[in-house]
Parts: C-alpha cells; sequence; structure tokens
C-alpha cells in the first residue's frame, strides 16, 4: 500500500494542524496493573528442584495494561482520568503511588477489597526471561462495583470529552457494562472509543463511536476460521465491514503492523501505510494508536487525518523497546522526515 497523493496531501494537512491538537480531557475505563521486574544473576541450580536460584539485585515497578493508554494520553498532552477497580492490597497502594508520580489522578478509582490488584512479576537474569508470576483475578466485577462505575461516569461528565473503553479481558469491562457505559455516553453526546479483546464477545461494542481491533482480533471477533497473515486486502475489507455491521459503530479502523491500517467510514474504506522506519518492540503500539485517534478525533481532526497522526504516533513507538509513549514533538519530527 503504497503512498498516493491524496494520501501525501493529508498528510501535509496533520503536520499543519499538530499544534491545534488539544489537552483533551478523555475517560480510560478498563483494566489496570503493574508490571514488576525483579532482576539479578544465576550462579547455581537450587538442591531443591532443577531451578535456577536467582540472585536479586534489583527491583523495579512499571504501570501496566490501561494505565499505559492514559501515559499515552498525557504524553501527548492530553488529560487523562482512570476509572478501574484495584485491590485493598499492596499492588493497589503501588500502583496509586507511580500513577501520582506520573501526575495521572487517582480520584476515580475503586478499591475492592475482594479482588487483588493485577501484578505480573517477571524475574529476568540478564536477557533471560526466567519466570513470571500473576497475581490477577478475572472474574467479572460484582454489580454493585459496575454500579458504582456508571455511577462516576454520571456524576462527573462534566470532566470528560470522551471515553476509551481499555479491554484487557481481565474482569472490569463486561459485555453489559460497556453497552451501560457506551448508552450513557451516547446521551451524554460523548464519543466511546473501544479497544477491543478477541475474548470478548462481539457485540460487547455495540454502538460505540469508533473500534480499533488489530487484524488478529478483528479475525477472532468476527470467528472467521482464517489465518489472518493469509487475508487479501479485499478479504480485510470483507472483514471489516462486516464487523462494522454487527455492532452499529460509526467508524471502525483495522490495525495490520507492517501493512498500515484500514479505515472504514460510512461507504468509505481507506487503507493507511505505515510511516515505522524502524521495528524494535510493538509492544503497547495498540494503546498508542487508541490514544492518538481520541486525541485527534476530540481535537476536530477527520477520520483520515486522525488515522494519519496515529500512524505516525505508532512508528514513534515501534522504534522503542518497552511499552514507550511519544510526544508531540517526536512525531512532528518523524513527519518532518518522512
Amino acid at each position: 500500500m503504497g503512498m498516493n497523493s491524496s494520501l501525501s496531501l493529508l498528510q501535509q494537512n496533520v503536520f499543519g494542524r499538530l499544534s491545534s491538537i488539544k489537552n483533551a480531557k478523555i475517560l480510560v475505563v478498563g483494566d489496570v496493573g503493574i508490571d514488576q521486574y525483579v532482576t539479578g544473576g544465576v550462579k547455581r541450580i537450587s538442591p531443591e528442584a532443577p531451578v535456577p536460584v536467582v540472585e536479586v539485585k534489583d527491583e523495579f515497578f512499571r504501570l501496566g495494561l490501561s494505565t499505559n493508554v492514559a501515559q499515552n494520553i498525557k504524553s501527548l498532552g492530553g488529560s487523562p482520568i482512570l476509572l478501574s477497580v484495584i485491590g485493598a492490597d499492596d499492588g493497589g497502594g503501588q500502583l496509586q503511588k507511580l500513577l501520582q508520580e506520573s501526575e495521572i489522578s487517582t480520584d476515580f478509582l475503586i478499591t475492592d477489597k475482594d479482588r487483588p490488584t493485577t501484578r505480573k512479576i517477571r524475574v529476568m537474569s540478564g536477557m533471560h526471561h526466567i519466570v513470571r508470576v500473576d497475581y490477577e483475578e478475572k472474574k467479572p466485577l460484582q454489580s454493585k462495583l459496575q454500579l458504582q462505575i456508571l455511577d462516576q461516569i454520571k456524576k462527573h461528565s462534566d470532566q470528560f470529552e470522551g471515553v476509551i473503553l481499555q479491554d484487557y479481558a481481565k474482569g472490569v469491562l463486561s459485555k453489559d457494562l460497556n453497552l451501560e457505559i457506551t448508552a450513557l455516553c451516547k446521551k451524554l453526546k460523548k464519543p466511546v472509543f473501544a479497544d477491543p479483546n478477541e475474548r470478548s464477545p462481539l457485540l460487547s461494542y455495540e454502538n460505540v463511536t469508533l473500534m480499533t481491533p488489530n487484524l488478529k482480533e478483528a479475525v477472532a471477533l468476527a470467528k472467521w476460521d482464517r489465518d489472518p497473515e493469509d487475508l487479501s486486502d479485499s478479504e480485510v475489507h470483507e472483514l471489516g465491514r462486516e464487523i462494522q455491521s454487527k455492532i452499529k459503530s460509526d467508524y471502525m479502523i483495522i490495525t495490520r503492523s507492517k501493512e498500515g491500517m484500514t479505515l472504514f467510514e460510512d461507504q468509505r474504506i481507506i487503507d493507511v501505510p505505515t510511516f515505522a522506519r524502524q521495528v524494535y518492540d510493538v509492544t503497547g503500539a495498540g494503546d498508542t494508536v487508541i490514544s492518538a485517534l481520541a486525541m485527534a478525533l476530540i481535537s476536530g481532526f477527520s477520520l483520515e487525518e486522525a488515522c494519519i497522526f496515529a500512524n505516525f504516533a505508532a512508528g514513534v513507538v515501534v522504534a522503542k523497546v518497552g511499552s514507550a509513549t511519544c510526544n508531540l514533538e517526536e512525531i512532528r519530527q518523524s513527519m518532518n522526515s518522512y
């Protein structure tokens, strides 16, 4: 999918409008958690079992799951508001501390004493990943907690301009809650952007403004028995149209890694190429895409312009290692040198 003249002109328009990206106030609803890294050296095998003994040298924490979306919004100049559920445990305290250090509000976090804060502990020795230990509870939220989430949205609707549903299928979001949030936001005239999970029912995202599955997720959500890598452009177009007609979204974008994005708007289908020069790590690229799309659309960009903006943002992020973010100046430099 090469760059054509109309896309080149759109790219120039986006470059000229970067300064109009506003300090958008975006509510992010979804699973949150922390990534804990334990690093050290391995010098021997345990006498208790044939496993390596790691002599710990360092330990550090990173924000994970939906918090990475909030960090992306913050980095792009927006004001994220996180609405989620954490446990009354050390992990919850650590997560709140990390959010405060990142200057992201914790005011909307709900504590559930019966649910652990999602925490993934990775034990590393040099470049070797020895083991991962997960603390999490994937069962759906109790109805009283779902009502608390809806109540927060109703009470504070004047504090945000749009909502991102960030679904990691770890229990915070469910089909019923998604539909309730979407219906409420429609009444409030607030756009809803959904980053879906392939393990969730497709109709969980009915009537959202925009859904942004990657190609693998789109194939799974539509229950196509196909290898995503084998799909032609025309089949991707058919797939997107099928999904969009079922969920009745205003728009849909399928992200396609090195093939860029395919956007679906009214009767139009447009393939937008990738602008990544180097790809070191795709971790968190989807978080960057939905953050950038929401920021651009709330700032008045057209869907095509928002896609180009998000594609450049993703191109900056995949050139970094780990779940990363980017800022407007990095996007400006990338566009200027393309």
